[in-house]
C-alpha cells in the first residue's frame, strides 16, 4: 500500500506541472486577438494622423474603437485581450513621461514657475470640482476633467483613473474632451497672445500653464515662435510633476472613504507612479542621449494610442452621447478657469 502511495506521488506532481502551462498558454491564447486589435489599431491610429496634420493619434484610437465597438466589428473573444490594453499601457506610459522631466530644466526657469505649476493645478482642480457640483456632473467624472484639464490631459486622466475608480466610459469621455478643447487652444492662446499683444515670453510661460496636452504645447509654442518652444514645454513639465503628489492625495482620501465603509484601501502611491518618479530621478540625475528620450517619448505615446483605443471599444455611443450638455460646459468651464489662472501667473514671473 505504502508502495502505491510512494508511486502515486510524482505522478501528482508531474501532471500539476503542465496543467499549470497550459493555464499559462490558455491565458496568453484568450488575451492576445485582443491584444493584437489595440496594437494594430494604434499603429493605424498613428499612420492617420503621420498624413493628417493637426489631429490626435489620440483621439484618433478613441474614435476607432468607438466606431468598432458601434458597428458591431468586435467579437466576444477580443473582450479579455482589449481589457488588459485598456490598463497596461497607460501605466506604462505614465512610466515612461517621467523620462521627459528634468528638475535641473525647471530649476533654470526659477521658483516662480513651480508656483505657477502648483497653482494651476490647485485652483484648476478645486474651481472644476465645485463647477461640477454645480452642474450635478458625476464625482468620479468632475475629477477625471478635473485633473486632466489641470495637470497634462490623457496621462493624468490615466493616473487618476485607477484611484478613483472611474469607469472606461468616464474615462473615454474626459480624454475626448481634452483632446478636443486642448486642440482648440493649439491656435487660440497665439491668437490671444497677438490680441493682448503679449510679449513672446509671456507667450510661452502662458501656453505652457494653460493648454492641457504636452504634445499641443508643442504645437502652440511653434506657432509662437522663437524660444518659446522651449520654455513653453518646460513650464508644462512642471505641471506634469504635480501627478505624483495629486494621485497620492487622491489615494489617501480614498483609503480614509474605504476605511470608513469597510472596503479595501488603495495604496497611498500606485505602483505605476512609483515608476514615474523613479523615472524623474533618474531624468535628473543621468545624462540621456537625445535620441533615447525621443525614442521613449515615442513609446509613450504609442501606449497611450493602444489603450485608448482598447477604452474606446468598451463605450457605447448612446450612453456617451447622454452626458453630452452638463459635462462639456463643465469641460469648458474648467478650461477658461485654467486659462485665466496660467495668464495671470505668466504676467507675473515671466
Amino acid at each position: 500500500m505504502e508502495t502505491m502511495e510512494a508511486l502515486d506521488a510524482p505522478k501528482t506532481t508531474a501532471t500539476l506541472r503542465p496543467t499549470r502551462s497550459r493555464l499559462i498558454l490558455g491565458s496568453f491564447r484568450a488575451l492576445s486577438p485582443g491584444l493584437a486589435v489595440a496594437v494594430g489599431g494604434a499603429l493605424v491610429a498613428i499612420a492617420i494622423t503621420a498624413f493628417v496634420q493637426g489631429l490626435s493619434p489620440l483621439l484618433v484610437a478613441i474614435a476607432l474603437g468607438l466606431a468598432a465597438r458601434n458597428f458591431g466589428l468586435l467579437p466576444e473573444k477580443l473582450t479579455a485581450g482589449l481589457t488588459v490594453a485598456s490598463r497596461v499601457p497607460l501605466r506604462l506610459g505614465i512610466v515612461i513621461l517621467g523620462l521627459q522631466l528634468s528638475l535641473q530644466d525647471l530649476a533654470k526657469l526659477g521658483w516662480g514657475i513651480p508656483l505657477l505649476a502648483v497653482s494651476v493645478v490647485t485652483i484648476g482642480i478645486f474651481a472644476t470640482v465645485i463647477l461640477g457640483r454645480l452642474l450635478k456632473v458625476p464625482p468620479r467624472q468632475t475629477m477625471l476633467v478635473a485633473c486632466g484639464f489641470s495637470i497634462c490631459g490623457a496621462a493624468a486622466v490615466a493616473g487618476v483613473q485607477s484611484v478613483v475608480e472611474a469607469d472606461e466610459e468616464e474615462t473615454v469621455t474626459a480624454v475626448a474632451l481634452v483632446v478636443l478643447f486642448g486642440t482648440l487652444m493649439i491656435p487660440g492662446i497665439p491668437l490671444l497672445v497677438n490680441l493682448l499683444g503679449l510679449s513672446n515670453e509671456v507667450a510661452a510661460v502662458w501656453a505652457g500653464a494653460s493648454i492641457h496636452e504636452v504634445a499641443q504645447v508643442v504645437a502652440a509654442g511653434g506657432i509662437i515662435g522663437g524660444t518659446a518652444l522651449a520654455t513653453a514645454v518646460t513650464v508644462k513639465l512642471a505641471r506634469v510633476l504635480m501627478l505624483a503628489p495629486t494621485v497620492a492625495i487622491l489615494s489617501w482620501r480614498q483609503r480614509r472613504a474605504g476605511t470608513a465603509i469597510g472596503m479595501k484601501r488603495p495604496p497611498i502611491v500606485p505602483l505605476f507612479m512609483i515608476g514615474f518618479i523613479l523615472m524623474v530621478i533618474f531624468r535628473s540625475s543621468f545624462p540621456i542621449p537625445t535620441g533615447v528620450l525621443t525614442t521613449a517619448g515615442s513609446l509613450q505615446s504609442f501606449l497611450l494610442t493602444a489603450a485608448m483605443l482598447a477604452l474606446g471599444t468598451s463605450v457605447r455611443l448612446k450612453t456617451l452621447l447622454r452626458r453630452g450638455g452638463r459635462t462639456l460646459a463643465l469641460a469648458a468651464g474648467s478650461t477658461a478657469v485654467v486659462c485665466v489662472v496660467g495668464l495671470g501667473g505668466a504676467l507675473l514671473v515671466a
